[in-house]
């Protein structure tokens, strides 16, 4: 394999959100010299975060994609989304790196976010360092936030460097490694002098050192062998040790910094391009072949055939779709294609870019490891696989986060429906979490997101993208109505003279209630000839059209059976549509004399809560007519199993997240219909009736 695969490292930022990623980002880029001034997050000029929502907000919604230069090394760094609604972009982006930057706040410490964008890259099985940011602020400490880590995460957190001065009077690191200090000035360039440890760090400097070193020399047999006959560990070795450790998870380096002030940032650089792997590093890259499903996998290597998997879509109405992939081996060439054996098709391209946040840069060619984009494809997708058309395989795509939340969205001019749903559809190629669908009970249209601020910012792509606007209301409740007792003997004629040929029909039912869950039941139970057989179709067909409309409140009827046991025709008069309309008004008849009531449905909940917050939680569910089912403990957390009626859970999200201070997640599902309490079912009767004046 190449020496230029082992010279490229890729690695994502993540953290909860306002830890400071982009600022990171931004000082990076800054100091290895691919800008030439650092971008600011809360003045909206940073290279990372570019999209109009996010500046609005201040917030990364985008994973978004660079690269740069250090001490010779190819870096590609993506820099995910750390707020709730967007966390499954930084999910499936994790795919195409190879090691991760966790950044925690010196105020804040590990959040709710922080333990689920580790658990992601515990997933992938990703290397990690950890850089505890934002020390300049009141408040801030250090070893606080270390003590934090090491309680909450089953994983050794060793310093590799710690502050100099604190919040305010932040000015510096010491370098445990070299043990060096470097003392930076107010500017912001990065710039630092190097010199001896001062006094009132040295002595702590160095109990901290003999604690990495022993960390390092548990990595490697030979030296802690060494190590335990009390022999000195060579400058080498302890980098060789170093890098082991990192490699194999055996430790979680921990370094201190401000992004903002550009502390620290290089010393996470040197780490990052002497410490985490290359492509190379890796090992295989296991997938499946796409016709025969037997195992296959791919060796990191650029002269292996070519495959890649996608990772980003971006949609844009002007240049087209952008595909951002990872090269898991072989190189790809500009001008050429690649096959898509998902959708089974043959996709052929132009350029070649790497991403420099919103703007594109035309390359040559890409190799293994490598983060690359490509426009314009026709059948591509997130999570598809690329590859050789002679070597197929697919591997393994991450699934975006569940949907816990909708909406029903309509256009808010006349006319502009399609236009509406349309642009929604494009924008769920960009992001696969969006789920667009209509409600076959209610006709109407719902949005499903992560959140309801993912929701908004989905309404404001459409308006800025595809220049239409949408509405969004709470979605209707799907009631359902049936009936609670038997009712013999119905019998409705249906007669009307206008002159020529009239209209003759009669019918006779019986309606009885079925056991929830059963459905109609159409029972044709004819004897004699006052009815020609051939109108039991017309007559199906009217009850079919009128369940659709119950009595009560005009929804649909379930769980009943009508049997149709006689009535009369006339020679000249009766006909199909006679016959149709009998039966739908029979029925009504019937069913409004075999009391009827409203069926509402009821959700089964999942909620996931820390410990502390489940008596607010159980407490808030009963007041919604939930039932608790059960509770079972994982980790600090408790996972809370419930029903609840779907009307008192159409904006959970908001109440659970203000409840347990972001620290809550469930997911919902319909579970089953019950009988709706006597004093709300008059309400929705009400407002029903209403809605129709």
């Amino acid at each position: 394999m190449s020496e230029k695969v082992s010279r490229i490292r890729s690695v994502a930022l993540i953290a909860h959100g306002g830890s400071g990623k982009t600022s990171l980002a931004e000082a990076m880029l800054y100091d290895s010299g691919t800008t030439n001034r650092i971008g600011k997050v809360d003045q909206g000029t940073a290279v990372m975060d570019f999209e109009p929502e996010e500046l609005k907000r201040n917030v990364s919604i985008n994973a978004s994609f660079n690269h740069f230069q250090w001490k010779k090394q190819l870096v590609h760094l993506v820099d995910t989304p750390g707020d709730v609604n967007f966390l499954s972009d930084t999910k499936i982006a994790l795919q195409g790196v190879d090691a991760a930057v966790v950044l925690v706040d010196g105020t804040d410490g590990v959040k709710v976010t922080t333990e689920k964008v580790w658990s992601y890259a515990d997933a992938y099985h990703l290397p990690r360092a950890v850089f505890i940011n934002k020390l300049e602020r009141e408040r801030a400490d250090f070893f606080k936030v270390l003590d934090q880590l090491n309680k909450v995460f089953p994983t050794k957190f060793v310093p590799i460097t710690i502050p100099i001065g604190s919040e305010h009077d932040f000015k510096g690191v010491a370098d445990l490694f070299k043990m060096k200090a470097y003392i930076y000035g107010s500017d912001e360039t990065g710039k630092f002098e190097a010199t001896d440890i001062p006094g009132d760090v040295a002595d702590q400097a160095a109990e901290m050192r003999e604690s990495l070193i022993e960390f390092i020399a548990e990595s490697d047999d030979e030296l802690l062998e060494k190590y335990l006959d009390g022999q000195e560990l060579s400058k080498e070795e302890l980098a060789r040790g170093l890098t082991a450790g990192i490699r194999s998870g055996g430790f979680v380096p921990v370094l201190a910094g401000s992004a903002v002030r550009n502390i620290g940032v290089q010393a996470l650089l040197d780490l990052i391009v002497d410490g985490f792997p290359s492509p190379m590093d890796r090992s295989a890259f296991k997938g499946a072949h796409p016709v025969s499903g037997e195992a296959e996998e791919r060796q990191p290597d650029e002269n292996a055939p070519f495959s890649a998997l996608v990772i980003k879509t971006i949609s844009d109405p002007y240049a087209g779709k952008l595909t951002v992939f990872r090269i898991i081996s072989g190189t790809l060439s500009a001008d050429s294609g690649f096959y898509n054996p998902a959708k089974e098709q043959k996709e052929k391209f132009g350029q070649l870019y790497y991403l420099e946040g919103k703007a594109q840069v035309s390359i040559e060619s890409a190799g293994a490891g490598e983060i690359a984009a490509v426009a314009k494809l026709k059948a591509t997708s997130t999570g598809d696989t690329l590859c050789s058309e002679s070597a197929p395989i697919i591997y393994p795509a991450a699934e975006a986060l569940p949907a816990s939340i909708s909406y029903a969205i309509d256009a808010k001019n006349k006319g502009d429906e399609e236009k509406v749903f349309s642009g929604i559809v494009k924008l769920t190629e960009e992001d696969p979490t969006l789920k667009l669908e209509r409600d076959p009970r209610t006709h109407e249209i719902l949005l499903y997101g992560t959140g309801q601020i993912h929701v908004e910012v989905t309404c404001e792509k459409l308006l800025r993208k595809y220049g239409v606007e949408a509405v969004l209301k709470a979605p209707k409740v799907p009631y359902l109505e049936t009936i609670t007792k038997e009712k013999k003997g119905v019998i409705y004629r249906h007669k009307k003279q206008t002159g020529g040929r009239g209209q003759f029909a009669e019918v006779h039912f019986d309606i009885f209630p079925m056991p929830r869950g059963e459905g109609y039941v159409f029972d044709e139970a004819l004897v004699g000839m006052n009815v020609p057989r051939n109108f039991v179709p017309a007559v199906e067909k009217g009850l079919d059209e009128a369940k659709n409309k119950g009595v009560l409140a005009g929804y649909p009827v379930v769980d009943f059976k009508i049997r149709f046991y006689d009535g009369k025709s006339h020679d000249v008069d009766s006909s199909e549509m006679a016959f149709k309309i009998a039966a739908s008004m029979c029925f009504k008849k019937a069913m409004e004399d075999a009391s009827p009531i409203l069926l509402e449905p009821v959700m089964k909940l999942e909620i996931t809560v820390p410990d502390e917050a489940m008596g607010d939680v159980i407490g808030d569910l009963n007041g919604r007519r939930g039932k608790v089912l059960g509770m079972e403990g994982q980790g600090s957390n408790q996972v809370i199993t419930a029903h609840v009626p779907m009307s008192e859970v159409l904006k959970y999200q908001p109440d659970l997240t203000s409840m347990t201070a972001g620290r809550g997640t469930f997911k919902m599902e319909l579970d089953h219909y019950e009988p709706m309490p006597a004093p709300l079912q008059e309400k929705v009767i009400a407002q029903s009736k209403k809605e129709e004046d």
